[in-house]
């Protein structure tokens, strides 16, 4: 297996996942597994993890400018640079339907955004060595 590299970096074998699909479904309802999803994704993305986020239920408003600034978890890195991170060098997906409830159209999001549906969520998480995870 991996072994740490140190500052949250791994240095994974040709046994892991090269592809990390993770759906957000926490937000500033659950603070702390929405910023564990967010770090997981960072760290992986950091490490060479080709990395897909997907915003779901009330992580659905970090899509929007300035949103996840409003976010505070205490000894936690800040959203915003966490997603910046994510949008160097990973993809950022909306769920259609949590965009729709909460009236979010493309012209609302974050540059680099994209708004997708189920179908392509599935694509992603069964791609052949891709590892899911949900928080």
């Amino acid at each position: 297996m991996a072994e740490p590299l140190g500052c949250g970096a791994v240095d994974y074998d040709s046994a892991m996942a090269k592809k990390l699909v993770i759906k957000v479904t926490a937000g500033a309802d659950a603070p702390e597994r929405c910023s564990q999803a967010f770090t997981v994704a960072a760290v992986a993305v950091a490490s060479g993890v080709d990395v897909s986020v997907w915003l779901t239920g009330e992580s659905a408003w970090f899509a929007l400018p300035g949103r996840a600034a409003e976010f505070e978890l205490p000894h936690a890195a800040p959203l915003p640079d966490l997603i910046d991170s994510l949008l160097g060098g990973g993809r950022l997906t909306l769920c259609t339907q949590c965009a729709a409830r909460r009236d979010i159209t493309e012209k609302d999001v974050i540059e680099g955004v994209r708004i997708a549906g189920a179908q392509v969520f599935v694509q992603e998480a069964l791609a052949d060595d891709t590892q899911a995870l949900v928080y």
